[in-house]
């Protein structure tokens, strides 16, 4: 029903945005990865989930980030919030090549997200979505939760780990080279 909004943004918080448009303030739930991203002018694709006591707006950077959304949603067991933590696991090409991959240790790592849905996830999804690189993307996902699970047990708080990673230069490999350089961009703040 609603495809997008175009509009000014007018406030961050921790699972939702506000987006003015002409006069209108409309709560959008995002990623967290999506709430970073945006600020000033934004144009933001949508998603209205239609529930029996509300209408909740979920918003996306780009098309196909709605798009993948819209077929988590549709496997059983997967909500809106759900669908949301599994975005957050990692970037869309990544999360893609872990379902394409059959990994469903890396899809657990999201909040509400057990082995068997993470599994239905993968069973239902397969053939669906995909990237030519996944078993690379996979490597890289799998050493980015190592970094992840090593900053949680030095105390660091999932979200400031995760990014602290998407800080991280692309040409960094491994995992002790990637944690000792989310050390740095953590200890700078």
């Amino acid at each position: 029903m609603i495809y997008s909004l175009s509009g000014k943004l007018e406030a961050k918080y921790d699972s939702f945005v506000i987006v003015n448009v002409h006069g209108v303030g409309f709560k959008i739930f995002a990623s967290s990865r999506t709430v970073s991203d945006l600020s000033g002018d934004v144009d933001i694709f949508t998603h209205l989930n239609v529930k029996e006591d509300a209408l909740d707006l979920y918003g996306f950077r780009t098309r196909q980030e709605l798009e993948f959304f819209e077929k988590l949603i549709s496997v059983s067991g997967v909500g809106p919030k759900s669908a949301l933590s599994v975005m957050d696991v990692a970037d869309l090409k990544n999360v893609t090549a872990a379902i394409q991959e059959g990994r469903p240790d890396l899809l657990t790592q999201a909040a509400g997200i057990g082995r068997k849905t993470a599994e239905r996830i993968i069973v239902e999804l397969r053939g669906k979505v995909g990237t030519a690189s996944s078993e690379v993307a996979v490597r890289a996902m799998e050493s980015d939760a190592d970094v992840v699970e090593a900053l949680l047990a030095l105390g660091y708080k999932r979200d400031s780990a995760r990014a602290a990673l998407e800080k991280i230069e692309a040409g960094i490999k491994g995992v002790e080279a990637r944690l000792r350089a989310a050390l740095k961009i953590l200890g700078k703040k």
